[in-house]
C-alpha cells in the first residue's frame, strides 16, 4: 500500500489508475509509469491523452526526476504529474516547485514521516529561496 501526499495532507488513492511502462506507450489508458532515466520527449505524441504521468524516485539522493518533471511541463503537459518513491518531506517543497503535484510515498516513510512534516512544507511558494531574496 502507499500513501499520496498533496499540499492537504495524507491520503489514499481509490480506485488505482491501470499504469503503463514507456514500452507499452501506444496502449496506455491514461496513466504512464517513468522511471527517472526515461526520456520524456517520447510521450510527445500523447501528452494530451495522459492524465497522469507518474515518475520513479529510486533514491531520496538522486534528482533526475525533477528534471523530467520540469522537462514535462516545459513541453506543455497539463495533467497531473505523481513523484513515487525515496522523496522526502524536506524535498517536498522542490517537488512542487518543478511541477509534481503530488507525491507517493511508502506507508512505512509516511509512519517515520508523519503528515505534519509535510504540511511544515505545503507553503511552498512563499518560502522559495528567491521571494526570502526580494523580501531582503
Amino acid at each position: 500500500m502507499s500513501t499520496i501526499v498533496t499540499d492537504a495532507g495524507f491520503h489514499t488513492e481509490n480506485p488505482i489508475p491501470a499504469f503503463t511502462s514507456l514500452a507499452q506507450l501506444p496502449f496506455h489508458e491514461g496513466a504512464i509509469d517513468l522511471a527517472n532515466t526515461d526520456d520524456p520527449t517520447a510521450l510527445a505524441p500523447y501528452l494530451d491523452d495522459l492524465r497522469l504521468i507518474r515518475i520513479d524516485f529510486p533514491s531520496f539522493a538522486d534528482g533526475r526526476g525533477f528534471t523530467l518533471a520540469r522537462r514535462l511541463r516545459m513541453m506543455g503537459f497539463k495533467g497531473r504529474l505523481r513523484a513515487r518513491g525515496h522523496v522526502l518531506a524536506d524535498q517536498y517543497a522542490m517537488a512542487r516547485r518543478v511541477g509534481f503535484d503530488e507525491v507517493e510515498i511508502s506507508d512505512d516513510l509516511a509512519a517515520r514521516q508523519p503528515a505534519d512534516q509535510w504540511l511544515a512544507r505545503a507553503d511552498w511558494q512563499a518560502h522559495d529561496h528567491q521571494s526570502r531574496l526580494r523580501a531582503s
